[in-house]
């Protein structure tokens, strides 16, 4: 078992800045990101041309949502045996491709702007079920993350704990609903 004490994990930078003001930061990045989100997507005007690479960003996007569903359950289940490192290791991990996701959404979103669901019938109700629960829990996913990250680095593994009991189950569906929603929406389109 992997089990370094505490001062190995820790950033000591982050165990100096107060928890308001930790949490202050996260929440105005996280509402700035969000709020630009959602400009860019339903607000900006749409590129006139767009290259050939990007109509394969939503597949590279479904793929890397893939990959860090993949990599919470594997950080999950290596907190569970108690190997600290190795969960660090996976969680580190799931927020890269989490973010390699976002980048990669905001340039497809950037040339394409918004898609619309032609399906008709019972697919549309449960489409947009998938595709609003979704929208609400990633405006809420990414401050939970880097506030799960902030205690777990400010060496508060208690409060680390407390938040991630809700970040795990959110970023998972975050996740696993961005797959979900892109082989829909590619099955219509």
């Amino acid at each position: 078992m992997n089990r370094p004490n505490s001062e190995e994990l820790t950033v000591e930078f982050l165990k100096n800045i107060s928890v308001t003001k930790a949490i202050g930061v996260i929440l105005l990045i996280s509402g700035a990101a969000f709020l630009f989100l959602i400009w860019l997507i339903y607000f900006r005007e749409t590129a006139e041309e767009t290259a050939a690479w990007v109509a394969n960003l939503p597949a590279l996007n479904a793929l890397l949502n893939s990959a860090s569903t993949v990599f919470i359950i594997l950080g999950f289940l290596a907190i569970k045996k108690k190997e600290y490192v190795t969960h660090m290791k996976f969680m580190l991990t799931a927020f890269v491709t989490s973010s390699l996701f976002l980048i990669s959404y905001l340039v497809y979103h950037n040339f394409v702007g918004h898609t619309p669901f032609p399906g008709e019938g019972l697919i549309r109700p449960i489409y947009f079920f998938i595709l609003i629960s979704h929208i609400i829990l990633s405006a809420f996913v990414v401050p939970l993350v880097l506030t799960s990250y902030y205690f777990a680095f400010a060496g508060k593994f208690s409060t680390h704990r407390k938040v991630s009991k809700w970040t795990l189950p959110i970023w998972l569906y975050v996740s696993v609903t961005g797959v979900v929603i892109f082989f829909v929406l590619n099955a219509y389109v």
